[in-house]
């Protein structure tokens, strides 16, 4: 399905390669459902061909923020010289790629998110978005590397990790919010068709504790909740764990812990959206809603920029206000309002910024604040006119 996606032959024969001379492999990827799922596949497949994965490095959003991070490089200084994957993360990371080379590693990148204007000096990069293959921009991270598993493994690829693969990058799709399009309406419908007889303990655990009926007639969402739900603590993640684990006791502990997660964070969200929609009475005429709190997780910002930019049809920035430098999600649901293109307008001003033209996050400094609000303003302003 994805031979034509450019670099998908020339990574999956760079793997191969690698798992025959067993050299070190690094898998590093995005701690939400989308990165979880490729970091599961991408495992499994290696795993398969008998590669030597010495480290899976799932970064802590909160503390470190989005991508390949300086304290993650540091923490994998002494596996170098090794093969470095990145996956749903990686095309804005310009410097810290450039960093990883210094240090030995082999820098491959898979992403499927808006590049900048410069790109990471990576040995090899596939992204539809940076190489223009039209037909696969639609995909989401996990949807790439299930079509680059099966590059990887080809014939040797049974019919029930296929099922079981197609499963994971079904529930990252529709996650990922991405268009059911193209070969996104194949993943979907194939991977949910098979989710109704999954045979990965850790998503039947969920049919188990919720009943199958409930799950499927709730579109999965009480699965898609769940594993986004898991955060990163020292690079492990729990919903990778729940993923990937065999037995079914620790599978319904870690499963019944997230469910537990999901509702506590579905309480602050509602907490955080209510606060936002008090400050909007005071700006109710504002080309943007630009709103941050000390006491905000920025994990949350997202959930909470998605209810606020439905509701108030509105381009939606909502941050963690941190000590010197803050942290936000974006979300700008009209087709013309491109939240990448207006973060480039400002780019001055940030440290860090990217992701899709819908949903997109940001850093900067605390002083620079006003002044991105004012910038952001004056951009959609001018675009609405």
């Amino acid at each position: 399905m994805g031979k034509n996606i450019t670099n998908i032959d020339r990574v999956a024969e760079r793997i191969r390669q690698a798992a025959k001379k067993k050299e070190s492999i690094i898998l590093y990827a995005d701690s939400d459902l989308d990165g979880i799922a490729s970091m599961t596949i991408l495992s499994e497949a290696i795993k398969n061909i008998g590669g030597n994965i010495v480290a899976r490095i799932f970064p802590d959003r909160e503390n470190d923020g989005y991508g390949v991070n300086t304290r993650a490089l540091e923490f994998l200084a002494d596996k170098a010289p090794a093969l470095f994957v990145t996956m749903d993360l990686g095309i804005a990371n310009v410097a810290e790629v450039e960093i990883a080379n210094h240090m030995g590693f082999e820098m491959i990148i898979i992403d499927h998110h808006e590049p900048l204007d410069a790109v990471p000096n990576a040995q090899i990069i596939i992204d539809p978005k940076y190489n223009n293959d039209e037909e696969f921009k639609v995909l989401c991270n996990a949807g790439l590397t299930f079509m680059l598993a099966e590059e990887i493994l080809g014939k040797d690829m049974s019919e029930s990790l296929r099922r079981s693969f197609l499963e994971l990058a079904a529930l990252a799709t529709i996650s990922d919010m991405m268009a059911q399009i193209g070969p996104n309406k194949k993943i979907i419908e194939e991977g949910l068709r098979s989710l109704k007889h999954t045979m990965r303990p850790g998503l039947n655990v969920f049919f188990d504790i919720e009943g199958q009926g409930e799950v499927v007639a709730g579109g999965f969402t009480k699965i898609i909740s769940a594993l986004n739900a898991a955060e990163s603590v020292d690079f492990n993640n729990q919903a990778y764990e729940l993923l990937t684990t065999a037995s079914e006791k620790q599978c319904r502990e870690l499963a019944e812990d997230l469910l537990g997660k999901v509702r506590y964070k579905q309480h602050r969200i509602r907490e955080i959206t209510d606060e936002v929609e008090r400050r909007i009475q005071q700006n109710p005429d504002g080309a943007v809603i630009f709103e941050g709190d000390p006491a905000w997780k920025g994990i949350l910002a997202g959930p909470v920029a998605s209810n606020i930019a439905v509701k108030y049809e509105k381009p939606t920035f909502i941050y963690r206000k941190g000590d010197t430098d803050s942290r936000g999600s974006v979300r700008s649901l009209r087709d013309n309002e491109n939240s990448v293109e207006a973060m480039k307008s400002c780019k001055d001003l940030l440290i860090t910024y990217g992701g899709h033209p819908k949903a997109s996050g940001f850093r900067l400094k605390n002083e620079n604040l006003e002044k991105f609000k004012v910038c952001l303003e004056d951009y959609f302003t001018k675009l609405r006119k």
